[in-house]
């Protein structure tokens, strides 16, 4: 098999709030208010396809929640790690054809094959909405695409109450069988007009091309950004 790694992969998706900061309910993993520091680890997992031919597996994924850069006193931010492992036995070889990055359009968890499998990684970031299995089958989703190259800088997300959007961290193309794997280190989301509590949790989409066509996804524990 082959092995191809992003290593230390540092990636902005800058976000400001306005309003308390408030626990998640139904159960989901509480961060506290966001006036301090806090680091909170997220349990490893793993999914395969039916067919056997696609295993996603996420390790090391943590968060640490932090006070806003902006420092208006009612901001949020939170950096994210965590390594997104394929193992693929099974894929046309395909051609990379020009890359437009993901649509964000309804139902497609912010993945884009543009003529070759692919690998992609991210967040999905919801404000004063539960992150759970209805949320995100209802795909609503604001189409920011963080990939493609060394991002500098960082980008705001605004989120109003009850929307929801993804965030790409990165992708991989997959031209061939073999291991495949997106390691991202410290990669910064901050929250903007979110008046009210703010959650997110990790995406990872292996989608194969042609006659067998698959799309595999492995969804995070959600956890409050506060």
């Amino acid at each position: 098999m082959s092995e191809n790694r992003t290593n230390g992969l540092r990636r902005g998706a800058q976000i400001a709030g306005v309003g308390a900061a408030a626990a998640v309910a139904m159960g989901l993993l509480s961060t506290g208010a966001a006036n301090a520091d806090t680091f909170v680890p997220l349990p490893d997992g793993a999914k395969g396809n039916p067919a056997g031919t696609v295993t996603i597996s996420r390790t090391g994924e943590h968060a640490l929640i932090s006070p806003s850069l902006s420092a208006n006193g009612a901001g949020r931010v939170v950096w994210v790690s965590g390594n997104a492992v394929a193992d693929i036995s099974e894929t046309p070889e395909g051609t990379v054809g020009p890359n437009n990055g993901a649509s964000g359009a309804p139902g497609t968890n912010n993945s884009s094959t543009h003529g070759a499998s692919q690998l992609s990684t991210g967040y999905i970031v919801g404000c004063q909405v539960s992150i759970a299995s209805d949320a995100i089958s209802a795909g609503v989703s604001g189409g920011i695409n963080l990939s493609g190259g060394s991002l500098g800088g960082s980008i705001g997300l605004n989120l109003g109450p009850g929307e929801v959007k993804f965030v790409q961290i990165d992708y991989k193309d997959v031209t061939k069988p073999g291991r495949y794997s997106v390691e991202y280190q410290d990669a910064e989301i901050e929250i903007q007009g979110c008046a009210g509590y703010a959650q997110a949790r990790a995406y990872t989409v292996v989608e194969i091309i042609g006659d067998n066509y698959s799309k595999t996804t492995l969804y995070g524990q959600p956890f409050s950004i506060g």
